[in-house]
């Protein structure tokens, strides 16, 4: 629930058994099998019964670091003992409710939506005395500091191809060693299964280069942060093109991509081709993320962490409930006239969760009509958005703000919400709950 990959392993002749019953594992396997801060397992404990993990084949792939081990997703059911709903679908199983709700939405719209990620995050490494440091400058789309770091761009890249990433293109953004290296938009479970892959990549990388590959959202004050934007397109039809194999074997379904169709957010299809203009099922998409951004920052927003990039304002990350073109202090942006950004989602995000509230939140704007305003074009950093315009700024606000969203809520079914917002909850406590080294600074010298 947290993003985290889990799993087990075992020798390849075991497979055919594997692919055929699948493996068990503990229900708490989706909760990081965890206490919360007073000592309680969170969403399930050691009573609880053990789910059966069934590989999905079209997803096997070679690992090209290590040709002896591959790599397969899983989904998740709930054991064929249990006394309710035997072998039924797990709701907690994050992966396996994002391929329900984009099937879903597809039944009923007849649209599918493709889901573009840009991957920031930082490549670090130790000094003498254990302080962090970027391996570069913080020097934004800087040739010379994307060389500094091209021996890794270059095997992030190779095995990337590897593994079924179409790579397109990659800069350095404007902090310390950090890289956006960017791959082809696709249908949402299978970017989620490539953000996923390519985080795995750059820590294996990492091991190899003797660097730290960090996702963590904020860790520099007064420097950029890394964001994870969405950038989101709805289309009807369309078919999937398989790329060529790389040299290590990958299941076709590894290097499927949905390609053509007609994409319904493009203004080409606007009534004056305006590219300052969106077409009716675009203006209803925005419509339901203007509508839902609170409740979705706590998807987009997970950790507290995450609220240091909204904070530190002047540095790119959106802080107004409010849309516009091209305008990047609003939460969503018309970044082309082909497609729609959303920019919350930082590093740290669970792309199988996000994928999830950004499709309910568009489903509710397209049955429902709803109108997202006016855009806005005047930077927000000159002046706070008032409360009412403001995204939630710390992870109890948006967590409050998941609370009385019930469409967002229902991204997260069954037994999903409590697992998940028992983690967030706990999380923020703990911070609430921790003195720092701020603390003693501000208040360790205080006379009452």
């Amino acid at each position: 629930m947290t993003g985290r990959v889990v799993g087990k392993g075992m020798p390849a002749r075991r497979w055919e058994q594997l692919a055929e019953k699948g493996v068990q594992m503990v229900y708490g396997a989706t909760a990081n099998v965890a206490a919360d801060r007073r000592g309680r397992y969170l969403g399930y404990g050691p009573e609880a019964s053990e789910l059966i993990a069934v590989p999905e084949p079209e997803t096997f792939a070679q690992l090209p670091w290590d040709g002896r081990v591959a790599r397969v997703f899983a989904r998740l059911f709930r054991n064929r003992e249990e006394e309710q709903s035997p072998g039924a679908a797990l709701t907690a199983d994050c992966r396996g409710n994002l391929a329900r709700l984009q099937a879903d939405f597809t039944a009923h719209h007849g649209l599918n939506m493709r889901v573009g990620t840009e991957p920031e995050m930082m490549w670090l490494r130790r000094g003498a005395g254990g302080e962090l440091a970027g391996v570069t400058k913080p020097y934004c789309y800087h040739v010379d500091q994307l060389e500094e770091l091209r021996d890794v761009s270059m095997r992030v890249l190779r095995y990337g191809q590897a593994l079924g990433l179409d790579m397109i293109q990659g800069d350095h953004e404007d902090a310390p060693g950090q890289l956006e290296l960017n791959f082809r938009f696709d249908e949402p479970l299978r970017n989620a299964d490539r953000l996923v892959t390519y985080r795995q990549i750059c820590r294996q990388v990492a091991r190899e280069f003797d660097l730290i590959a960090c996702f963590m959202t904020k860790p520099f004050p007064g420097m950029s942060a890394s964001g994870c934007h969405h950038n989101l397109s709805l289309w009807e039809g369309g078919d999937d093109e398989v790329l060529p194999a790389d040299p290590e074997p990958t299941m076709p379904g590894v290097r499927s991509y949905r390609v053509g169709g007609v994409n319904m957010v493009s203004a080409d299809r606007a009534a004056d081709r305006n590219p300052q203009a969106l077409t009716d099922v675009a203006r209803r998409a925005v419509g339901g993320l203007v509508t839902h951004l609170p409740a979705l920052t706590a998807l987009g927003a997970s950790t507290v962490n995450s609220y240091r990039r909204l904070w530190d304002t002047g540095l790119w990350a959106p802080i107004a409930r409010a849309w516009g073109y091209q305008n990047r202090t609003c939460a969503v942006r018309i970044s082309s006239p082909e497609r729609i950004e959303y920019r919350t989602a930082d590093s740290m995000v669970n792309p199988y969760l996000m994928a999830a509230g950004l499709l309910t939140a568009i489903d509710d704007g397209l049955r429902n009509d709803l109108d997202p305003g006016p855009p806005t074009s005047a930077s927000t950093y000159d002046s706070a958005p008032p409360p009412q315009q403001s995204l939630p700024m710390n992870l109890g606000e948006a967590l409050a703000a998941l609370d009385g969203d019930e469409v967002v809520r229902s991204a997260l079914p069954g037994e999903m919400y409590r697992v998940y917002t028992a983690h967030k909850r706990d999380e923020w406590e703990r911070f609430l709950s921790t003195t720092t080294e701020w603390d003693f600074d501000m208040y360790l010298d205080y006379i009452p």
